[in-house]
């Protein structure tokens, strides 16, 4: 499969970071972006990717502008990194097409996907409990076809299928994808959260779909590359799994990457 090159710094996020709004957002203990979670061992992960729904709330009290917002639009590789105007997590493939509440929201990057967290009480997981609840059933009383104790190879169980990727998970992707009339170099587009089957854990989505930025490595410079988990719509099934590594500049904001949050331990 096609690995992007990595995108630069921009000079925005030295400069501005995230605007006023995002940086001073203070946490809250409740739920204010009304955020499903699911008890995994000793922290509780969000069921699903963050979505257009839940990061809009945070918007809308925070007053927070995206980087990709601020600068007219994010990005998507074709053979090359291209910018797309007026991509954005509001309309992540333009043409004035609003995702769906829904959706899975992109074109973030590492920071905003931290400050949203934050604001929502919880943080972005570190890679290790990232990698233990995507693989690994820790439920007491998992439904099946899932085994309390069982590593998977994949977050969907033990083949891709019923995950959001390109080519090796069913016909059911592509009929799922949200496309908002983008011709698309690669794929096909992204699902609705809660329109993929639950895999390990009762996550939806841990694999493809949306690439997942984690806390990894922790406590580093703010221009060190940040890990991303799970693959996307946008690869096939080999970088759903765990042994995959990619990271990317934290001032990424492209169409195919999104995040949860974590919260506890």
């Amino acid at each position: 499969m096609i690995s992007p090159p990595a995108l630069p710094l921009a000079a925005a996020l030295a400069l501005a970071g995230l605007g006023a709004s995002a940086s001073t957002a203070q946490p809250n203990p409740g739920n204010p972006a009304q955020i499903e979670w699911q008890t995994v061992g000793r922290i509780e992960m969000a069921r699903t990717e963050t979505t257009v729904a839940q990061f809009r709330r945070y918007v809308q009290a925070t007053q927070a502008v995206t980087q990709a917002e601020r600068q007219g639009g994010g990005e998507v590789y074709e053979s090359g990194w291209v910018k797309k105007p007026g991509w954005t997590w509001r309309t992540p493939m333009g043409g004035g097409h609003a995702a769906a509440d829904d959706e899975p929201a992109v074109h973030i990057t590492h920071p905003e996907a931290q400050a949203f967290c934050r604001w929502a009480g919880a943080r972005l997981p570190t890679d290790a409990e990232w990698l233990a609840a995507a693989y690994t059933e820790q439920r007491e009383t998992p439904a099946a076809p899932f085994v309390r104790g069982k590593t998977y190879p994949y977050p969907s169980g033990d083949s891709p299928l019923g995950a959001q990727c390109l080519g090796d998970c069913g016909p059911q992707a592509a009929a799922r994808a949200q496309s908002h009339g983008a011709r698309l170099w690669r794929g096909a587009g992204p699902a609705r959260v809660s329109s993929t089957p639950a895999g390990v854990n009762g996550l939806h989505d841990m694999g493809a779909n949306a690439w997942e930025w984690v806390d990894e490595p922790q406590a580093a410079p703010r221009d060190t590359p940040r890990r991303t988990r799970g693959g996307s719509w946008w690869y096939g099934a080999a970088q759903m799994k765990a042994e995959h590594l990619q990271s990317k500049p934290p001032d990424t904001a492209v169409v195919y990457i999104g995040f949860r949050c974590a919260r506890g331990g």
